[in-house]
């Protein structure tokens, strides 16, 4: 007896249809699609931004390649350029910047997060938001007439007296160099590490505080090994964002650093950034190369910014997942 089969349509993709449809009426489709179009907006923006300067540099990267950024000379008359010390101006400044800058914002975070009465903390807070929203330019001018005359008669002789026999600290007094401007730096950065740190530690639940306290720790115990801790990912992230501000910081930097492209061991030295003489120089460049060169060293500026960025990126979720695997254990 001869028997028949027969084939039912797969109902998958008319299913899909219909389900796809129902979201799209629903709005749920079209709120995923505007969504990711401003999602994607922003992986657009930054492509863009590097293909633009990428294209703007075909010059010196044809003429110099790799040796750009590790040569020395910066002579637009005789058309050669080397981008090494704007790349180590920058760097200088940023790290002397941390270095005053990490210890002080931390230590005040954890004060107005952990050991202040509420009224002081949410007072000081807000001139720390204040303190952030002031504009750069604001910054140098009082860089300008109140830090560089300190360091210049008080601050660099007490350094040199005291750690002269340090690289870091010879040289003549002139108020102005990597030092001043680490140190304008620093007052730009402290807000932004204060109050990103400050909300990441009092985003830590409370049971973590009850709990070490309940076990015998003191306020100041419970507040250094369990809260500090569970908050160091976003603390970090506090200090990378302060970091990405400095390298990118023009004016301050410009009104303090001495604009002079040469590489010093000593802090007391002048110097300059890459974002300095891209701001001094782009609208006076005489010739083609100079106008690409400038360009060049904003794109070193961007990569220079990315990979610190990808470290901070990598060195938190590292931290993450230690922190993770102890509470684990």
């Amino acid at each position: 007896m001869a028997t028949t089969t027969t084939t039912v349509p797969s109902a998958g993709p008319v299913a899909g249809l219909r389900s796809f449809l129902f979201r799209l009426r629903e709005g749920d489709e079209i709120a995923r699609m505007i969504t990711f179009l401003f999602a994607a907006s922003v992986v657009l923006v930054t492509l863009l931004l590097v293909f633009v300067l990428w294209q703007g540099s075909v010059l010196p990267r044809h003429k110099f390649g790799f040796n750009f950024f590790h040569t020395s000379v910066w002579d637009p008359i005789f058309d050669q350029f080397g981008a090494l010390p704007f790349i180590y101006g920058t760097l200088v400044t940023s790290a002397v910047s941390l270095f005053v800058a990490v210890p002080l914002g931390i230590g005040a975070a954890i004060f107005l997060a952990e050991l202040a009465p509420a009224r002081v903390s949410d007072t000081l807070e807000f001139f720390i938001d204040l303190l952030a929203a002031v504009p750069s330019v604001i910054y140098g001018v009082l860089g300008v007439f109140i830090v560089v005359p300190l360091m210049r008669s008080y601050i660099q002789p007490a350094l040199q007296n005291t750690l002269g026999f340090l690289p870091l600290f010879k040289g003549p007094a002139y108020g102005i160099g990597f030092l001043t401007a680490g140190l304008v730096l620093a007052i730009m950065v402290i807000p932004y590490i204060i109050s990103v740190s400050r909300e990441v530690l009092l985003a830590v639940p409370r049971d973590q505080r009850e709990a070490a306290l309940s076990l015998g720790s003191t306020r100041w115990e419970s507040t250094w090994q369990v809260v500090v801790p569970f908050a160091r990912p976003g603390i970090l992230g506090s200090i990378f964002l302060a970091l990405a501000r400095a390298l990118g910081e023009t004016m301050a930097v410009t009104m303090v650093i001495g604009n002079t492209p040469i590489i010093s061991a000593s802090l007391f030295s002048p110097g300059y950034s890459i974002a300095a003489v891209i701001a001094n120089e782009l609208t006076e460049a005489t010739s083609n190369l100079h106008y690409q060169s400038l360009i060049e060293l904003g794109l070193a500026l961007f990569l220079l910014t990315f990979i610190l960025n990808g470290l901070a990126r990598l060195l938190i979720v590292a931290t993450s997942q230690r922190g993770r695997a102890m509470g684990h254990t």
